[in-house]
């Protein structure tokens, strides 16, 4: 039996037609860059998210550079966020000349701590850009509470969580503006590069956010902004309509996996991401923090052929590219506590039963 942390093959031969077909017509019309079939996947989205606006663009990346500008974020300006991430996140904020402000973990979902981020507030803050981590979503009625009473805009990164829901709203629909990924490994992934600006009830910012990623044109060879080349190619986009359509059966058959995990692993050797009554996680990664010496686990999970990652080894506020904002060990403690003890284990929606009990076996006898 050999276990895959993620396996794309299976999924590709179970939409094989559907999706053979998407790409035969994106080439029979020879029109790739921002063809019909992205402003179909657009509005599938939209309507799926149940919000106005979903605008493609080339990568998560790339959405996280686009909400910000658009949002009018700029050189001097704060953005809060959390240094348990990917560096997209905090990327994007340092190429416009903002300054991250990091704020530490919740120790019991992984995500920021919202009881932390109303002392990080000054007069330079514009921005409060949330995690959505591992699939779930962070505390978004708190963090929208504390945008609203100090006149501040949220931005959730909703990278890893399209296909969750929290309070019976959709990810990308929890906050004035979202950025999502479809980086091949994310619940909804394409086959290569590609990412999207969610927005919701401001046509005027999505309009300015579809001119910045085509170079800033307003119309051909009429530049108002200075943009990027940030398009969404219509080949990804008509992968992406196929899987939407398949999303939440796959997002149930994640958090069925997830259930089991949590139901027979042993809790005195692991802990695990708390999910609130009213959160619905799509379990992007289920990540497992380690009471014991994380390495032994990792080991043992390697002699039995077990695949398993590290999200996040080196948190944002220790990684060298980031020395110049004077942070230090001991700044984030709950932050640096899951860093050094966090792993993940497959949760793949083609993962199967036996493969799942193998799993926990392994695990429990480590």
């Amino acid at each position: 039996m050999s276990i895959v942390a993620l396996d794309l093959q299976a999924q590709y031969k179970s939409y094989q037609a559907e999706i053979d077909v998407a790409l035969k017509q994106v080439v029979d019309s020879a029109n790739f860059i921002q063809g019909q079939a992205v402003r179909d996947f657009e509005a599938s989205f939209a309507e799926y998210l149940q919000v106005e606006e979903v605008v493609g663009c080339s990568s998560g990346t790339d959405a996280l550079f686009l909400a910000l500008a658009a949002l009018g974020v700029t050189k001097g300006d704060e953005v809060i966020t959390t240094p348990f991430t990917f560096i997209a996140t905090v990327e994007a904020i340092s190429y416009l000349g903002a300054v991250p402000v990091f704020v530490d973990s919740d120790l019991e979902t992984f995500n920021i701590d919202p009881e932390l981020i109303a002392e990080k507030i000054t007069e330079k803050t514009k921005v409060i850009l949330p995690i959505s981590l591992f699939g779930l979503p962070a505390n978004m009625s708190s963090i929208n509470k504390i945008a609203l009473d100090n006149r501040l805009v949220v931005l959730e990164d909703a990278a890893q969580s399209i296909g969750a829901s929290y309070s019976g709203k959709k990810s990308g629909n929890l906050a004035t503006i979202a950025a999502t990924s479809f980086f091949p490994s994310k619940p909804l992934g394409a086959y290569g590069d590609g990412g999207a600006v969610i927005v919701r009830n401001n046509q005027k910012m999505a309009h300015k956010i579809r001119c910045l990623l085509n170079h800033g044109q307003t119309e051909k060879y009429h530049h108002s902004f200075i943009g990027i080349n940030g398009r969404l190619d219509s080949m990804q986009a008509a992968v992406l309509s196929v899987k939407l359509k398949y999303l939440d059966d796959e997002v149930r058959r994640r958090n069925e996996i997830a259930t089991k995990y949590l139901g027979s692993l042993a809790k005195d050797f692991y802990s695990f991401q708390k999910i609130a009554a009213h959160a619905y996680s799509a379990f992007a990664q289920f990540s497992l923090v380690a009471k014991k010496p994380r390495k032994k686990i990792l080991d043992h999970l390697t002699r039995h052929e077990i695949p398993w990652s590290i999200y996040y080894p080196i948190p944002i506020h220790l990684q060298k590219a980031f020395e110049f904002l004077g942070y230090k060990t001991g700044d984030f403690p709950n932050c640096e506590k899951l860093a050094k003890t966090i792993f993940s284990i497959p949760i793949h929606p083609f993962l199967k039963d036996e493969e799942v009990e193998k799993i926990i076996s392994v695990l429990n006898s480590a």
